[in-house]
């Protein structure tokens, strides 16, 4: 287990949830605002830091960046996440068009200055940043339903457009450790759509090569994904992550048995519920996923996914002192 893996498993009252979005409160900006800026986005990332209990600092898990540097539309409005407007490829030719971007393209550049700037402000946690897997990103430039049914009628043109999106996330994430990173969380939520030979055929063997081409005992490699994992557990192993992390579309208690002893797993409290419940409530559910969980060593809580921007602060502050009590007992 690498140092820092180490270090943030040993301190499980400093949790790492997905939580970007809601500084814009702090900062009383946009989401727009926020998207467009590296220095509020360190910014941000420095406020919560500020406030919050965690083991690590994240910057945001925005899955239409990489989408945009191919050269994806983006809808992007004054409070919403931005999501790709409309898919580039459409077939074979496209993807044997299909460019792959320099590292910068679109606003990538604004996101590794941002963790530029917050690596040299954040002391006191490790800054780790965010980029997309590359079946995720695939689905946003060619049709998810589209690139589903292509992975029966044409897997090798499948593979084609995977592995181009496999070499700019490969080049993202070094530029992002070169900028100051302590590691990744690698978001592949669409490879939870797919069944265990797909995932491998399609997202593990890719992810496995993205971990491989971007290892270093000092950068941390964080696997995210939301979807039915249950089923996909050996092929996830196989990626060889640090740290593997979940959603709350599977129960925690169905996960951890699957996993080695020696991977720190993390999730899964539903982010809405940051949004909509009530602080007691939070509290209760937070509690309920510790004491569940609890017989697993290598069990941290987390958030399943991104956290809203609209989450209330006295929910999110609610399950960070849920948390803290707990292993205060």
């Amino acid at each position: 287990m690498k140092a820092l893996v180490k270090q943030i498993a040993e301190n499980k009252n400093r949790p790492v949830p997905v939580l970007s979005f809601p500084s814009t409160q702090l900062l009383d900006i946009s989401v727009k605002e926020l998207i467009f800026s590296s220095e509020k986005q360190a910014e941000g990332m420095r406020a919560i830091v500020a406030r919050c209990p965690v083991g690590a600092s994240l910057n945001m898990m925005d899955l239409s960046v990489e989408a945009e540097a191919f050269g994806a539309p983006i809808k992007v409005s004054e409070n919403e996440i931005p999501t790709v407007a409309a898919p580039i490829v459409a077939g074979e030719a496209d993807i044997e068009r299909l460019a792959v971007p320099e590292v910068g393209a679109g606003r990538t550049g604004i996101y590794l200055e941002g963790v530029r700037i917050a690596a040299g402000r954040i002391a006191a946690v490790p800054v780790f940043c965010g980029a997309i897997g590359p079946y995720s990103l695939a689905g946003r430039l060619m049709d998810m339903t589209e690139l589903m049914m292509a992975c029966f009628e044409s897997p090798e043109a499948v593979s084609v457009l995977i592995e181009k999106c496999t070499r700019f996330i490969v080049s993202y994430i070094r530029a992002f450790r070169a900028a100051g990173a302590a590691g990744v969380v690698l978001a592949e939520p669409a490879a939870g759509l797919l069944s265990p030979d797909l995932c491998e055929a399609f997202s593990s063997r890719f992810v496995r090569r993205i971990v491989a081409e971007t290892a270093d005992e000092d950068f941390v490699f964080i696997y995210h994904n939301c979807g039915n994992t249950v089923p996909l557990a050996q092929s996830l192993i196989g990626v060889n992550a640090d740290i593997y992390h979940f959603g709350n579309a599977v129960r925690m208690e169905d996960i951890l048995p699957l996993f080695p002893c020696d991977k720190l797993v993390m999730g899964n409290l539903d982010p809405l519920l940051l949004r909509t419940a009530s602080p007691s409530e939070i509290r209760e559910r937070t509690a309920s996923l510790l004491k569940r969980c609890a017989r697993y060593d290598n069990y941290m809580i987390s958030t399943g996914c991104d956290v809203p921007h609209s989450a209330k602060w006295e929910n999110i502050d609610a399950f960070f002192d849920a948390v803290t009590a707990f292993y205060a007992q």
